[in-house]
């Protein structure tokens, strides 16, 4: 469907972290290649992220024993993950690089959920020579201004969540358009690729982005700024804490009322106390939004190829979890684990890194939402999204949506930004000289 190579799996602009120094990482004489396998998990089990982080591990743990078909070997390797919590902070991700490497013996690494601690790994990893799984994070940069060769990323991007909403909402309600979003790596570089797509489908910034801080509480002043701005819609971007504040204020407020919201449908665990209150419950009934993935929407698609997938997914997530359903970015965990476990198939357990990008750059699976394809010239996968409508908000398995319709791997392709990595069919900005 995409190119170069297909395996199917059966079991603009760069964030600088200031004030960001990397230690010198001593480099593994060689890939290791014992019996065990580890594989070094970065994560958010404990800070603002720690509702992502847990989905972020727990979908990578049931994506090796999928791809695995619950061996949990690959040519003949018995695959270890050792997982360690940074609460989003770089400095303990940094040590914990170092750690996982020097100490624990791990040969690939994933993770993490936050983009500013995302962006300081994958200089780690390339310092190492590893490769790095990136996660959930969502910022343009990893793999566009920062991208190096060590660094995949089987999960979507902001660019990705940019092109579903550009046509909708500039087609419902008007080109002016004004954003809000939290001022660190994910949000400013989202809010970027908004920009950029928007004002390709036509749209025009009525003022700067409004930035806010990731601890905020309040948000009536940068709410009232969007009422006061006087554009046709507004976009936030938003994640972790404060989003039921944030929510819950836009309500009260009205703002959707003088200026129309494009909405997002977050994870489950931060939608359900949204829906409990009433009057956000009232607020969402029937309304549109999009979402990257919510565990009813795969089956729901009657153009996915392969629901199967998802089917397995969900019912293991259960027997594993407690009764838990697949959260948002679990199915980011759960992709990035089929992929390696196919680039290690095809190397036959081999962690050197010419090995694995090699088998890495144009790989195809089938994963929870369809086929998914890690593009060659910049690592970033090409995935479907989708669009929802709220038909419920109190339903005790959060079948909250309805699926209106997918927006396929293709028209959601981000631009390529990364710096001289262009190819025949695709287009990239050329290396600094």
């Amino acid at each position: 469907m995409f190119g170069k190579k297909s395996v199917l799996v059966t079991g603009i602009v760069f964030i600088t972290v200031l004030a960001l120094a990397l230690p010198t990482f001593a480099r593994p004489s060689s890939a290791r290649q014992d019996d065990v396998l580890k594989i070094g998990v970065l994560t958010d089990h404990s800070g603002a992220l720690q509702i992502y982080g847990i989905e972020q591990s727990r979908g990578f743990q049931l994506g090796l024993e999928y791809a695995t078909g619950g061996t949990m070997e690959v040519a003949g390797r018995k695959l270890e993950i050792v997982e360690r919590d940074n609460a989003s902070d770089i400095d303990t991700a940094n040590s914990q690089v170092r750690e996982l490497i020097e100490q624990e013996g791990v040969e690939v690494l994933h993770g993490s959920v936050s983009s500013t601690v995302t962006l300081a790994v994958q200089a780690a990893a390339a310092e190492y020579e590893m490769i790095l799984m990136a996660g959930p994070a969502a910022s343009p940069a990893i793999t566009g201004e920062s991208f190096n060769e060590y660094t995949f990323r089987a999960c979507r991007q902001s660019f990705q969540d940019s092109y579903t909403v550009a046509s909708y909402a500039i087609e419902t309600f008007g080109p002016n358009y004004v954003q809000l979003a939290v001022d660190n790596a994910f949000g400013s570089t989202s809010a970027a690729a908004f920009d950029f797509v928007f004002q390709a489908a036509g749209g025009t910034p009525v003022r700067d982005t409004i930035l806010v801080s990731a601890d905020t509480t309040d948000f009536t002043d940068a709410l009232e700024q969007v009422r006061a701005s006087g554009a046709d819609f507004w976009q936030l971007t938003w994640a972790g804490a404060g989003t039921v504040e944030l929510t819950q204020q836009t309500a009260a407020l009205g703002i959707n009322e003088d200026v129309p919201a494009v909405l997002v449908w977050n994870s489950d665990a931060i939608m359900a106390p949204v829906f409990a209150d009433p009057t956000l419950a009232d607020y969402y009934m029937g309304a549109v939004g999009f979402t990257t993935y919510q565990y009813t929407l795969p089956g729901q698609d009657p153009d996915n190829p392969n629901p199967e997938v998802n089917e397995w997914f969900v019912e293991r997530h259960q027997e594993a979890f407690e009764g838990a359903f697949p959260g948002f970015f679990a199915e980011c965990g759960f992709a990035s684990a089929q992929a390696l476990v196919a680039a290690l198939e095809i190397t036959e357990g081999s962690t050197d890194p010419a090995d694995l990008i090699a088998a890495l750059e144009g790989l195809e699976w089938a994963g929870p939402k369809g086929l998914y394809h890690l593009r060659a010239e910049d690592h970033q996968v090409l995935v479907p999204m989708y669009i929802a409508k709220v038909v419920s908000t109190d339903d005790p398995e959060f079948k909250y949506y309805e699926w209106v319709q997918t927006i396929s791997a293709e028209q959601t392709a981000p631009p390529c930004l990364a710096p001289g990595r262009g190819s025949d069919t695709l287009e990239c900005p050329p290396a600094a000289e």
